[in-house]
């Protein structure tokens, strides 16, 4: 059945009503905008070896002054930093303007790198690489090699973040200078820790071979708990449970025990069941009591026929034969 027109106009608003919205381009932060700056110094490029134009350069260059410190060249720069379409870009130029006028023809020279004059110390919306935050502290690791060159210090080179460092792949640490599990240290020294991947069969390792792998199993802190016994795999290990009658343990089996359970003791090198009631001293003492042994334990019971009482069994009693009738008749007595 084919849909009115209408019908079918109000699905299809529906359908893209219920579509995702595009996501919203990220603003640019201040110090970002600021980096038109960028575009000045490539400005500066492109018109390097250009001259005033006319026919006579000579002339124009001792009349006018020389194109490379004009204004004229200066207006040809600002003309092609922003794109028409820019808005922000375009502000800030218009607000900004006769900053770089000013640097242009008056600074310059005393303050070569634009970037910083224009970004860092006039407008204050940017920080030096490796700096970062309100007042362009350095970096985790100092400011020439932010994160030991091995990561990227939060809000460097702008008036945010807070300095931490977020570490490239294999590294950790505040610094970044600790390998992570997977790599090993293949140069470390004051300024400079290099980590570099394992063979894949390992987990962690000393070297870069599968010969390299660490056995975790004989590490100073036991990966495993107080009751399990490691197992070496390659590239990792696993956790045991230890036999039943151990209290701690090196491996597998009741031979492997540390120390033995209560009711256990050691014989013929491992843990076995200690049998009470076969010992010297009775385990059970009550009177005509019987003794079962049970692993790691005993019982104390009575033998049929006899009742427990506090410090004895005694033969129960026998119950009774004859119950008394209830209808039986009173004796005659005689008158």
């Amino acid at each position: 059945m084919r849909l009115p027109r209408r019908a079918a106009l109000g699905l299809l608003s529906l359908l893209l009503l219920l579509l995702p919205a595009p996501e919203a381009a990220k603003k640019p932060t201040p110090c970002q905008r600021c980096r038109l700056v960028d575009k000045f110094n490539q400005g500066l490029v492109d018109t390097a070896k250009k001259n005033f134009g006319g026919g006579n350069t000579a002339w124009e260059e001792k009349t006018l002054s020389k194109y490379e410190s004009s204004e004229i060249r200066l207006l040809e720069i600002l003309e092609g930093l922003c794109e028409s379409s820019d808005f922000e870009c375009n502000q800030m130029l218009e607000a900004q303007e006769e900053h770089l006028e000013a640097w242009w023809l008056q600074l310059k020279n005393e303050y070569p790198d634009l970037f910083e004059w224009f970004c860092v110390k006039t407008l204050k919306l940017c920080c030096s690489p490796g700096t970062y935050g309100p007042d362009c502290l350095a970096c985790q690791g100092g400011s020439q090699r932010p994160c030991s060159g091995n990561g990227h210090c939060s809000g460097d080179g702008s008036r945010q973040g807070d300095g931490s460092c977020r570490c490239h792949v294999g590294y950790q640490g505040p610094l970044c200078t600790d390998c992570m599990d997977g790599y090993f240290s293949s140069l470390r020294n004051k300024t400079h820790s290099v980590c570099t991947v394992c063979d894949e069969s390992c987990k962690t390792c000393s070297g870069p071979t599968n010969r390299d792998c660490v056995d975790e199993c004989a590490a100073e802190t036991p990966p495993c708990s107080a009751a399990q016994f490691c197992k070496n795999a390659n590239g990792s290990y696993t956790c045991e449970e230890c036999d039943s009658s151990c209290v701690g343990c090196t491996g597998e089996g009741p031979e492997n025990c540390k120390e033995c359970i209560p009711g256990y003791a050691r014989e013929h090198g491992q843990c076995a069941d200690v049998d009470e009631c076969s010992l010297a001293e009775k385990a059970c003492v009550r009177k005509n009591e019987n003794c079962y042994n049970t692993p790691g334990s005993y019982v104390c019971v009575c033998p049929d026929g006899f009742e427990e009482t506090e410090d004895a069994c005694v033969p129960a009693e026998a119950e009774a034969t004859e119950e008394e009738s209830p209808t039986q008749l009173p004796a005659h007595e005689d008158l």
